[in-house]
């Protein structure tokens, strides 16, 4: 399952700091040999300060207590160097720590940069040192401070991009503090920034979309509405695009997302074009599920490949993490797929066939008769599927459901609304953009 493994894609648009966990869920799944895995954490840690994590995994690549004397003397440096950063940001720390003090700051950062040079003798030095000692607080893995400190900076900083660093420290920091309510709140803060007319070029707002989906994931597959959030920021149009173009493996995601999730059929078959476009730039047994079951009505095909996809969620990083008490997930995401992917087949055969033998269904969703028997008895009773079964046949009936031509009608002049709408706001878009003459 190595060859689906996508931390590869993944982790270069990711923070260091954010690949430790894919690491040691790989590690976890043995995907691949242990060696090479301390190997990896040993070359992210380099460019750290967390320099007893290295030592420790040093220890246990080699089997040995020893470790070398540039790993000791790194660690003398980093000391020091935090020793020095907390000196100097230690007058505007003291006076973030005085909560009578605080009440004094306002909205208008103005205000507060000359209230604190007047009262405190704080300046933009001091200001600076607080932004280096929350980013190297990050740095050696103390992220509960770094967060702490960068959201403090954020309310003082009036450079644009040195707040916009520390908005990615803080995100970054808050993920691997798993606190997924307030991430979302960065999340979101973070892609209204990147989304505005202001931001910067046009080449690295798509970069930045591009980040920000890859962080996302963290987020979307923990928080108890991440799956359908997911949809609502990768569906919409400008990152829809740049994953087509840039980063096509988060493909997987929004699949994924989409197959458990009921309440998207709208969207979902826009998405399916978007699948059998992108068959030649990318394609994984989840993908080519979809493909199977909604492109080329391959039902044989779609068997074989929810088996793969099993394994797939089982040994992907974000999908396929243990559910663990007080998770907000009470169904592994596996089973959520499953189910839904039966679904998605049953539905599809369902649409071409008129009458169906039972058996020759129950194998392609995967089910011995018995349990294939009380699934659909299920599924008739609880969807609006217009279906009986013969038992005696051993057979499932469709009803013909003739399509209503009003309801054609109204559907095709809402979808027709809709392109106009978007049409419209590419061209009124694009005139703002240009120059005025």
């Amino acid at each position: 399952m190595a060859t689906y493994d996508l931390t590869p894609r993944i982790a270069p648009n990711l923070d260091r700091h954010l690949v430790f966990p894919l690491l040691e869920f790989l590690q976890e799944r043995q995907l691949y040999p242990d060696e090479q895995i301390l190997k990896a954490k040993i070359e992210l840690l380099n460019n750290t300060n967390m320099v007893d994590y290295a030592m420790d995994i040093h220890k246990s690549l080699y089997h040995t207590d020893d470790v070398p004397q540039d790993m000791v003397d790194r660690r003398v440096e980093v000391v020091a160097r935090l020793k020095a950063l907390e000196d100097a940001a230690a007058p505007l720390v003291t006076f973030l720590q005085n909560p009578s003090a605080v009440q004094e700051l306002r909205a208008d950062k103005q205000y507060n940069l000359q209230m604190l040079k007047d009262r405190y003798q704080i300046g933009p030095d001091q200001i600076e040192a607080l932004y280096q000692y929350a980013k190297f607080q990050f740095e050696c893995g103390n992220y509960s401070g770094a967060a702490d400190y960068l959201y403090q900076y954020r309310a003082l900083c009036t450079n644009s991009e040195r707040s916009l660093s520390a908005l990615w420290g803080k995100l970054a920091a808050e993920i691997l503090m798993q606190n997924w309510d307030i991430a979302l709140e960065e999340l979101n803060c973070l892609k209204e920034i990147i989304d505005s007319k202001s931001f910067s070029s046009p080449l690295n707002q798509v970069q930045s979309r591009i980040w920000l989906m890859h962080w996302s994931l963290f987020i979307f597959f923990n928080h108890d509405n991440g799956r359908t959030q997911i949809i609502d920021l990768f569906n919409q149009d400008k990152y829809l695009n740049a994953i087509q173009t840039s980063a096509p493996h988060l493909l997987r995601y929004l699949a994924t997302a989409f197959i458990v999730n009921k309440r998207r059929r709208p969207q979902f078959k826009e998405f399916i074009k978007v699948i059998q476009q992108d068959q030649c730039s990318y394609k994984d047994p989840i993908t080519e599920f979809l493909a199977c079951v909604y492109v080329n009505y391959e039902f044989d095909g779609a068997q074989k490949k929810m088996k793969e996809c099993e394994e797939v969620i089982l040994n992907d990083p974000f999908l396929g993490k243990r559910v663990e008490e007080g998770n907000f997930f009470t169904v592994p995401l596996k089973d959520e797929f499953l189910e839904n992917a039966r679904l998605f087949i049953f539905e599809t055969y369902c649409r071409i066939h008129q009458r169906i033998d039972m058996k020759v269904l129950f194998e392609k969703l995967n089910l011995n008769y018995e349990e294939g028997e009380r699934w659909i008895v299920n599924l008739i009773r609880n969807s609006k599927l217009d279906a009986k079964i013969d038992t005696e046949m051993g057979t499932v009936i469709m009803e013909p459901n003739q399509p209503n031509v009003y309801e054609q009608l109204i559907d095709h002049a809402k979808a027709l609304q809709g392109r106009t709408y978007k049409l419209v706001g590419q061209l009124l878009e694009h005139a703002q953009a240009q120059p005025a003459r």
